[in-house]
């Protein structure tokens, strides 16, 4: 017997007000986010008080929603949106990107980083150790959702998803595929991150390792995942999200060289907020998620 997604997605309801548990989940991350960021960024010297830390946290915010949401309509989804402009800003009808979310966070950290001063690189490493942790409640989320669901399979721990598509006129067991994400991009993805920033590691060896990582485990886990509807898989072979994540893959690795290269050994004084080296930092330029 397998177990039927059949989780109610609404938490609690106020009249016309209903509260989600994926939008609970979404700013769950960013509260956890905020405390983990203002640990490392005293233990790290980045940033010099919690309000500074709260607006990085801020931009980042904007930057997952702008950024997800826009990724996700030219990604997933373009020619739909083309023909129905308004929907764009409907984003409570779902659709969110992690690689368009990615993007936005990056760009959001070089604009925090050219009003501060504080280098890209420093501030990235605050945030990637921390990332993960909103991928696994994130896909906690879909999971309950019922969304982005896998593709069929007979293996024990199967779960049946109504809203998925039927095969042969009967709903069929499919893999868990959001855990599978939440368990790989989330808690390993984490346990690896958190374990390294303790460390004095080269400036970039950090970020690079959440670019390779993410990469692989994204494109292992969509070999399970169900492509979404609209795109199939590309060419008969590859999903959407693998060929945005090799990228990631292969850029991440070319980060870590280029770190180690340059810092063939940790640093003996890591960048503060206000150091010397702070300063250098401003010319270093549908469903709910994917």
């Amino acid at each position: 017997m397998h177990f039927v997604d059949n989780l109610a997605p609404v938490l609690a309801r106020f009249g016309p007000l209903q509260i989600h548990w994926y939008g609970v989940l979404y700013a769950l991350s960013f509260i956890i986010g905020y405390y983990l960021i203002c640990y490392l960024a005293k233990k790290q010297g980045v940033l010099p008080d919690r309000e500074s830390v709260a607006e990085l946290v801020s931009y980042l915010v904007g930057g997952v929603m702008f950024g997800g949401r826009l990724g996700y309509v030219l990604f997933y989804n373009l020619p739909h949106y083309l023909h129905h402009p308004a929907e764009i800003v409907a984003v409570w009808d779902g659709g969110m990107s992690f690689h368009g979310g990615l993007i936005g966070v990056i760009v959001a950290t070089l604009l925090f980083s050219r009003k501060t001063g504080i280098r890209f690189l420093s501030l990235a490493e605050l945030v990637v150790p921390v990332a993960p942790l909103g991928l696994f409640l994130g896909r906690l989320g879909n999971f309950i959702n019922g969304e982005l669901w896998g593709r069929p399979t007979n293996v024990a721990w199967g779960i049946i998803f109504p809203r998925a598509p039927m095969v042969n006129g009967m709903m069929v067991p499919r893999h868990p595929s959001q855990l599978y994400e939440a368990a790989l991009e989330g808690l390993v993805l984490f346990t690896v991150l958190w374990t390294m920033a303790q460390r004095r590691l080269p400036e970039g060896v950090l970020f690079g390792t959440f670019l390779t990582l993410y990469g692989l485990f994204r494109c292992y886990v969509e070999f399970f995942r169900e492509p979404d509807s609209q795109l199939g898989l590309i060419g008969g072979l590859i999903s959407m999200g693998q060929i945005l994540s090799i990228p990631m893959f292969f850029v991440g690795i070319g980060v870590i060289v280029w770190a180690w290269y340059r810092h063939p050994s940790a640093p003996e004084n890591l960048p503060t907020a206000n150091g010397p080296e702070a300063g250098n930092g401003a010319a270093e330029p549908g469903v709910h998620g994917n």
